[in-house]
């Protein structure tokens, strides 16, 4: 049986992972229709830099983030001056772990909805619907195996995140200590037991995520 300490890592990093999905979800499902469904000047830029964090080191991200809620940035003083100190907290935590599995999420939000054919769409706007309703009836439904699928990669990269989350989070116990920081504390201090724990934490928490979305996958649409 897990001990305590095991116990607490696993549920910060599960709710360190469900607030960096939480908040990271609708920008990168916005962007995810924006990029399917529009054309405007310097397209493909904006979508160059909106995937940058998949290709640049984690700890580059993490030292960009450190500086931009720092006293340095104007951003970190305008928190300061409204009493919040983000840096190494969990919510850091959170928000490190979605700034490095939103790329993935934007590329299967993007795919869920030019997956969609727009002749429905047309269809749904000839018969009077209007767009949003054409939206929320059509799109989202017909789109979701690629939302779903955008939930659970955010979720998995989320809880396996390590480099970012130790700069602007730091590995505190109890706090901001979440699995992938708390396998590399163990195998500083020779625990390899302990490591091995979490290490399989990590897999049945990733498993979980896999064998979640298998569930929650509509029937037959797998055979497509």
């Amino acid at each position: 049986m897990p001990g305590r300490e095991e116990c607490e890592v696993a549920l910060l990093t599960f709710k360190v992972a469900v607030c960096a999905v939480a908040w990271v979800f609708p920008l990168a499902l916005f962007l995810g229709w924006l990029l399917a469904r529009r054309r405007f000047p310097l397209r493909s830029l904006v979508e160059t830099l909106l995937l940058l964090p998949l290709v640049l080191p984690p700890s580059a991200l993490g030292f960009l983030l450190l500086w931009l809620l720092s006293e340095q940035s104007p951003c970190g003083r305008a928190l300061g001056a409204l009493g919040l100190e983000p840096l190494f907290t969990w919510q850091a935590a959170a928000l490190a772990s979605g700034v490095i599995a939103f790329p993935l999420m934007l590329r299967f939000c993007q795919a869920g909805f030019q997956s969609v054919d727009r002749r429905l769409e047309s269809m749904a706007r000839t018969l009077g619907a209007s767009r949003l309703r054409v939206l929320g009836a059509v799109t989202l439904p017909l789109a979701r195996r690629g939302l779903l699928a955008a939930l659970v990669i955010g979720f998995a990269r989320a809880i396996s995140e390590f480099g970012a989350t130790l700069i602007v989070a730091g590995n505190i116990p109890g706090q901001t200590r979440t699995l992938p920081l708390a396998i590399y504390s163990s195998l500083l201090t020779g625990q390899d037991a302990l490591a091995l724990r979490f290490a399989a934490m990590s897999i049945a928490l990733a498993l979980l995520a896999l064998i979640l979305f298998r569930r929650l996958e509509p029937a037959g649409e797998g055979e497509r």
